[in-house]
């Protein structure tokens, strides 16, 4: 049992899974068909190397919502694009949410987790975000979310 008190780290919802696909229109198309997921923002994130949509799939209990993600490279060196090489498409990441993310990762940092990202960073639709090591996380890459509307 963590040593973290309450939901983990201030941890309040699975905020999204992160999918790479090599055609982003392709997989949105599957999406809307499949399941009827509409996409509710996209962008191409340069300083990442992706092209991405998140696609809302329910609300949340704290307002928020949860997503899939859906990730296609830019450019070969961008993480998606090695991912793809190594793995094909899939699931390439899970996120937790937070209202804050630094604390999160510092409460996550204490209990043994290696947090990649020194400082926070700009993630999808001007969230700040953080990664965490897979190898301390049962080989899932996580990703800690405060939304925008959250950060300061």
């Amino acid at each position: 049992m963590s040593d973290v008190p309450g939901p983990a780290a201030g941890l309040t919802r699975l905020d999204h899974v992160g999918i790479a696909c090599r055609d982003l229109d392709a997989s949105i198309a599957f999406y809307r068909r499949t399941y009827g997921f509409e996409v509710e923002h996209e962008e191409v994130n340069e300083e990442q190397g992706v092209r991405e949509a998140m696609l809302r799939v329910n609300g949340t209990d704290d307002g928020g919502a949860t997503y899939l993600q859906l990730l296609e490279p830019t450019r070969p060196d961008s993480p998606v694009a090695k991912f793809l090489d190594r793995n094909g498409e899939g699931v390439h990441h899970i996120a937790f949410g937070t209202p804050d993310v630094a604390d999160s990762a510092g409460a996550v940092g204490a209990a043994g987790v290696r947090v990649l990202d020194a400082e926070p960073r700009r993630g999808t639709h001007g969230s700040r975000i953080v990664f965490l090591h897979p190898k301390d996380c049962g080989s899932v890459l996580t990703e800690l979310v405060e939304s925008a509307d959250q950060a300061d």
